[in-house]
């Protein structure tokens, strides 16, 4: 888990950069999605490109399937001639469609380790602030499990006074980042899992379904690659929308929010490339 939080503290960066202008975290991710969008295009352009060429062979599949159909084997190994000729790598969108789940970890040790990892304060002040308050009779234990800073920012205000190891405009940082977390009334701190109801966070793992179902649903429609969903990308349309939405489920709500972000400018994204590189221009 060590490589997550190392990506988290490196995306802290751009949170901070971004919240600072926004004062909101939930606009703050939209501003770094896009901006990881733009940085991976050119890795998105390889990936249409390979999707295009893929369905500019689905006739060439289908013919090698229904001739050899009672010989796996041979089925197999005429499948790899083909792609061989045609230059396809049927397995080229695999490494491109883990790559938003790697993101999404580094973003979870962003918001779960929000004062080391986002406002980059010393680890030894933030062990110094969990030790002492852990020692408070009857609130100690929120700051004893893994979600002790997001704790201790939503009560920063009640404990700044008792908490000398952070300079001033540390404390300043921490409290204005405390207040941040409200997005079209969902405190995104927060974890659906131990939310009530009337919190409206539940919103947040059910449309992270919704949104990855309906995109796995309509990529092969828009791309016209049928036969795309083979190999890793056959079983990620099923695990992938349903594993995002139970970590969505269990994760503070900013994580969740993340993914639903990611996955609509994936999709829009996808769209537009289909129509520069598509089976007919490729």
């Amino acid at each position: 888990m060590q490589i997550f939080s190392w990506i988290g503290n490196v995306f802290g960066y751009l949170l901070w950069f971004f919240y600072e202008f926004t004062k909101n975290y939930g606009v703050s991710i939209i501003l770094f999605t896009i901006v990881l969008k733009i940085i991976m295009f050119p890795f998105s352009i390889k990936q249409q490109k390979s999707m295009a060429k893929n369905t500019r062979l689905q006739g060439k599949q289908k013919e090698i399937q229904k001739k050899y159909g009672n010989n796996k084997q041979k089925m197999s190994e005429e499948m790899q001639k083909l792609y061989q000729q045609e230059g396809v790598n049927p397995m080229g969108g695999c490494l491109t469609s883990i790559i938003p789940l790697i993101i999404m970890m580094g973003i979870y040790y962003s918001v779960v380790n929000p004062l080391q990892n986002t406002l980059h304060i010393a680890g030894s002040k933030v062990t110094e602030a969990m030790q002492l308050l852990q020692q408070v009779p009857g609130v100690g234990n929120l700051f004893s499990g893994f979600y002790g800073e997001i704790d201790l920012v939503k009560h920063f205000d009640f404990f700044k006074d008792f908490l000398p190891m952070f300079s001033a405009d540390e404390a300043a940082n921490i409290a204005s980042f405390g207040q941040g977390f409200n997005f079209l009334g969902l405190n995104l701190l927060d974890t659906p899992q131990s939310s009530s109801f009337s919190s409206m966070l539940w919103l947040i793992p059910v449309l992270c379904l919704v949104s990855s179902l309906v995109t796995q649903w309509l990529m092969p429609k828009i791309t016209g690659n049928q036969m795309a969903m083979q190999g890793c990308m056959k079983w990620m349309m099923f695990i992938l929308p349903l594993f995002s939405a139970w970590i969505a489920y269990t994760v503070p709500a900013a994580v969740g929010f993340y993914w639903i972000i990611n996955t609509v400018l994936q999709f829009l994204q996808t769209w537009v490339l289909n129509i520069f590189y598509n089976a007919d221009t490729m």
